[in-house]
């Protein structure tokens, strides 16, 4: 069966016909009056009316018709702007009565949404469990098979959101339309719009959501702060998120112009705390790929201490949910043609924080020197008189295949083991590995440049009037297995397998979840393969489920803290 369209319909004004009067007719008659519908109420004559529902007659707030529904009654008690049909129907008494099937084929033949009590085969719709906090609704359906428990997964999803969550949306949403109205005033922009990928139905970004910008492409740095709002909503912990203020809108705008990427170094530091450090410490910690059970003790230990945290934006927000509430927090405002500013923003802040005698964590995704350029502040730092402190992390270019049943290494299938970039310093498109059989090659930092990766890889000159793309000595055939493998051991972890000939439309046609990396080789296939398809897609992360369950306990207990 395929699955239900859910929208979010503008009921203001609609006219919802209920029938019945029982304690499910004054449910459907409270929901429809919350969303500015106008309610008519069918009754027997001898009917028991609900206590409730008759306060809502007595009020004036619904009008009761005490008498046998008609047919006439769907195309004569609505609106007149769509002559007089009724926008909606709700029956609540009963799938058992004969009525309720006579009302749904009638409603059905009109095109009229009806919705039948405990009857799915009745009903072209049916109402959601639903959360609201200002622009933010959730709704959850059980497509009838289960209502209480749709009930208990809306107050699960609700209680794990941040308080006053849609507060923050609402403050984003200005600081989106702040950011355009600027930019479409300052360079007349007339075909951009506020976002690029806009729509709440949206399953993923797009393939080209962290597509380098270049200082030489003009239209795409005349648009530089709506992808960095972007950047900020796909990364940031939903708790940081919440956390936004009017200040804080105000700082980005002034600190991201239009027309540069340059960065303000010397914004004053977030809610400085040093605790009383006498000994600064700067600390370089990977904090894995992704699920926080994968953090190693030492740096959940670094979490809880640090004076301030200047993190990734890819550290996952469940790691981040372990940072104590005292304590600051700065993300890398870093997006695609953006990395030297903000990179060159978090030394200066981690230094000014160590000359005042705190303890910086500065938390990295995976491992801070596989391609996270540890190295690098480790020499800033150390130049600097403060030598680090480097607590290794797992990387994901060895994890993620692992979680995605690919042995990067397989007796007589694969024996090496490669380790890629897909994009070079500025942007630059790396010297393409040569084919090996036996070879497993994965790429950090390529998804988006994908179409050129795998052009190079496999020996295909580009059509276009230019191309950077240098090809490999040694071309990879194109029906070589490989795998996209994205928010590895996160819950919305996907892996899309496929092979080099199929890759590149398979991400166009799926989109983008990153962060992300291609694995290339006969090991993607040496224990999952695509069963002929072009490409699979398999979602979700389950690999923790049977024993990280709640008689484990937190994860902070698992650490050893209270």
């Amino acid at each position: 069966m395929p699955a239900p369209l859910l929208t979010a319909q503008d009921a203001t004004g609609h006219v919802h016909l209920v029938i019945g009067s029982n304690p499910l007719a004054n449910a459907r008659c409270s929901k429809s009056l919350e969303v500015g519908a106008t309610v008519v109420v069918l009754a027997q004559s001898q009917a028991e009316v609900h206590y409730a529902l008759q306060k809502k007659v007595n009020e004036g707030k619904i009008d009761l018709k005490c008498r046998a529904f008609e047919d006439s009654d769907l195309t004569t008690l609505g609106r007149e702007e769509v002559d007089r049909v009724v926008d909606s129907v709700f029956v609540t008494i009963g799938k058992k009565a004969l009525l309720s099937t006579h009302i749904s084929t009638l409603c059905r033949r009109l095109r009229i949404p009806v919705n039948v009590a405990d009857a799915p085969n009745l009903c072209t719709f049916t109402l959601l469990s639903t959360h609201s906090d200002g622009p933010l609704h959730i709704g959850i359906t059980t497509s009838g098979k289960g209502c209480k428990l749709a009930s208990r997964i809306r107050r699960e999803v609700a209680t794990s959101l941040p308080p006053h969550f849609g507060d923050a949306i609402e403050r984003l949403g200005t600081m989106r339309r702040r950011i355009w109205e600027e930019d479409h005033r300052q360079h007349d922009l007339v075909d951009v719009g506020l976002d690029q990928s806009d729509d709440d139905d949206a399953p993923s970004q797009r393939a080209t959501f962290n597509q380098l910008v270049k200082d030489t492409d003009q239209h795409a740095a005349k648009t530089r702060r709506i992808r960095w709002l972007s950047q900020i909503c796909e990364y940031w912990p939903l708790r940081r998120l919440a956390s936004i203020t009017e200040t804080d809108i105000d700082a980005v705008l002034q600190a991201y112009s239009t027309t540069s990427s340059e960065v303000d170094p010397s914004r004053a530091l977030e809610a400085s705390n040093g605790f009383g450090r006498s000994k600064p410490r700067i600390i370089l910690a990977g904090s894995g790929p992704g699920s926080p059970h994968l953090l190693t003790i030492a740096t959940h230990r670094a979490i809880q201490t640090a004076s301030i945290i200047l993190a990734d934006k890819l550290v996952p927000e469940g790691v981040m949910d372990l940072i104590p509430r005292r304590t600051p927090v700065h993300i890398a405002r870093k997006f695609p043609g953006n990395a030297d500013a903000a990179q060159q923003e978090l030394l200066e802040l981690g230094l000014d924080a160590l000359e005042k005698g705190m303890v910086v964590l500065r938390l990295k995704q995976g491992d801070p020197y596989i391609y996270g350029r540890g190295g690098e502040e480790y020499d800033f730092f150390r130049k600097n008189g403060f030598t680090p402190i480097v607590l290794p992390g797992i990387t994901s270019s060895l994890s993620a295949p692992v979680f995605a049943a690919i042995p990067p290494t397989h007796r007589s299938v694969a024996d090496q083991v490669l380790i890629c970039t897909g994009t070079g310093r500025k942007g630059a498109a790396p010297i393409p590995p040569p084919y090996v059989k036996t070879q497993t090659v994965v790429f950090l930092m390529a998804l988006h440049r994908l179409s050129a990766l795998v052009r190079s890889l496999t020996g295909t000159k580009d059509t276009g009037p230019s191309s950077e793309v240098e090809l490999s000595v040694l071309p990879w055939p194109r029906e070589t297995p490989c795998a996209v493998l994205e928010r590895a051991s996160c819950p919305d972890q996907r892996i899309i397998r496929t092979t080099l000939e199929h890759v590149v439309a398979a991400v166009e046609e799926e989109g983008s979840r990153p962060p992300g990396l291609l694995v290339v080789g006969k090991s993607c296939e040496a224990l999952m393969n695509t069963g002929g398809s072009r490409w699979v897609v398999e979602e979700g992360f389950k690999v923790f489920d049977d024993f990280m369950d709640e008689s484990s306990g937190s994860l902070s207990a698992l650490m050893g803290d209270a």
